[in-house]
């Protein structure tokens, strides 16, 4: 089986090297095409301004200068010899949970394999508050890659969908197990601008994520991440609502 590894930290995270060392317990066929910077919250978005350049590592390892969906583009298209067995893509310092899926590096990379109709899962490992830069803890994805990424491997899959797993910011002895749930949904309240100004007397503002407090809704991907389980989520790429589909036609009649 060939496996495809990107992600949104880019080439040098840490938690690329923990997706490769849970990918090579699945194969020994395994290619690296990542960001060659960070590129988190990039979304799906293409770089159309200006040229790719690609750096190669090794044989099978290379940096795209470009966004997660131009990493795995670069891969299908140019760099490898023939399309992979399956895409995996993190595992990205932070979750990706509810409406994160919408502005995630990680998820976006995933979601260009399935548009190529590539089996493809994004990885994420949820972090405690005190958990900053390279103090992150990948505890809970290294002791649970494996164990959950092998039932899928055997499951049948539908096209056009991606699976998005969240490990919770735990010891890997302290994980539950595994829930397949739901995405949830935040309160958008907590995007913050936080003013700031330049040593020339300019201003700029510096975008973060502040905590909010809300309703865990069970069955969602929030609340089994906050229990201490794994989350395993199926989203698809079809974004039509289709009660709205129905009433806009009664509309235009």
């Amino acid at each position: 089986m060939r496996i495809l590894l990107s992600n949104d930290d880019g080439i040098h995270a840490p938690g690329l090297k923990v997706l490769e060392d849970i990918a090579r317990t699945l194969s020994d066929d395994i290619w690296i095409v990542a960001p060659s910077e960070e590129q988190s919250g990039a979304g799906r978005s293409l770089t159309l301004s200006r040229p790719l350049r690609v750096r190669q590592f090794d044989a099978r390892r290379f940096a795209v200068s470009g966004t997660p969906t131009d990493a795995v583009m670069m891969a299908l298209a140019q760099l490898m010899p023939a399309k992979p067995d399956l895409i995996l893509s993190g595992v990205n310092r932070g979750a990706n949970l509810a409406e994160d899926v919408m502005y995630s590096g990680t998820v976006a990379a995933a979601m260009e394999g399935a548009l190529a109709g590539i089996p493809a899962i994004a990885l994420s490992q949820r972090y405690a508050d005190t958990g900053l830069g390279d103090e992150v803890s990948f505890a809970a994805a290294e002791g649970w890659g494996e164990r959950v990424l092998r039932p899928l491997l055997g499951s049948e899959w539908t096209p056009g969908t991606v699976v998005n797993i969240n490990f919770p910011p735990v010891p890997a002895e302290a994980v539950k197990g595994v829930k397949v749930v739901r995405q949830g949904m935040r309160d958008y309240g907590r995007v913050r601008l936080e003013p700031r100004t330049d040593p020339r007397g300019f201003p700029y503002y510096w975008l973060s994520l502040g905590r909010i407090e809300h309703a865990l809704a069970p069955g969602t991907d929030l609340a089994a991440v906050a229990e201490g389980y794994v989350t395993v989520t199926p989203l698809h790429l079809d974004l039509t609502h289709e009660r709205s589909l129905e009433a806009l036609h009664g509309a235009y009649l």
